[in-house]
């Protein structure tokens, strides 16, 4: 099932809660005679937002106080601090590993990695992986940054594709604790590239390395009016809590 909210701008924390609602719908055990949960991908862009991992601290946040323009929110992915913004396509895969997939978390980043690879070089940019260094490169610039949460071998978080992003946004912060290699943009080597050519070509190559036969558009409007729910039963309960990552699970770095 695909949720396809890539075309407007989505507040960081309502995509995380429309991603916690996912989540639990696959990690909820199935009644009698009722089908498992299909494995879910949530597209979006998001409105200008620094995340922090589970474990990372502000040390490579480089702005501070009132040079600092965006919302910073903690996780529960891990790895350092990351932006997200507009021109940026987000990919929250929501995936049950060991029922459709393969049980194995290396495994899983890896095929994050394969996917963008193959969807960026349908594109026409030659992309890799560098070493020892989650994520996705071209000309030497980080293009995709992956960071993921896996609890009970169901999947959140995911995946940002730098499109058409702003990447002077990038100045405020050293990106997910990198600091000797520069991020980049597809259309910086792809002039006129679109979020929907990106979106396409990502689809394709993500249905093609997990052997997922379809992937089928759903309607996102009962998700959005069950996250802003979400969202209003927990400020209303903890209206000074930032989110953060209590959950036990494996996270995995930007």
């Amino acid at each position: 099932l695909v949720y396809d909210l890539s075309s407007t701008v989505t507040p960081y924390r309502k995509g995380l809660a429309m991603q916690d609602i996912l989540v639990a719908q696959r990690r909820r055990p199935p009644a009698d005679g009722e089908a498992p949960a299909p494995d879910a991908l949530l597209l979006l862009q998001h409105a200008p937002v620094l995340t922090l991992g589970t474990a990372s601290t502000t040390d490579n946040i480089v702005s501070a106080g009132e040079d600092l323009p965006f919302e910073v929110v903690r996780t529960t992915r891990g790895g350092e601090v990351t932006y997200h913004g507009p021109g940026q396509l987000v990919v929250y895969p929501v995936l049950d590993l060991r029922r459709n997939h393969q049980a194995d978390l290396h495994w899983y980043l890896r095929a994050l990695e394969k996917a963008v690879i193959g969807a960026v070089g349908e594109l026409g940019v030659e992309a890799g992986r560098v070493e020892g260094l989650t994520g996705v490169w071209a000309g030497g610039s980080k293009v995709c940054a992956i960071g993921v949460k896996v609890s009970r071998w169901v999947t959140m978080h995911g995946l940002a594709l730098n499109v058409q992003t702003d990447l002077s946004h990038f100045r405020h912060i050293v990106p997910c604790g990198i600091s000797d290699r520069p991020v980049g943009s597809l259309e910086s080597f792809l002039p006129g590239v679109t979020m929907q050519d990106a979106k396409e070509a990502l689809l394709r190559s993500f249905a093609d390395v997990f052997a997922i036969d379809g992937l089928h558009m759903v309607d996102s409007e009962h998700l959005e009016r069950a996250a802003a729910d979400s969202e209003s039963h927990a400020a209303a309960e903890q209206p000074a809590q930032p989110q953060s990552g209590m959950e036990s699970g494996s996270a995995r770095s930007w």
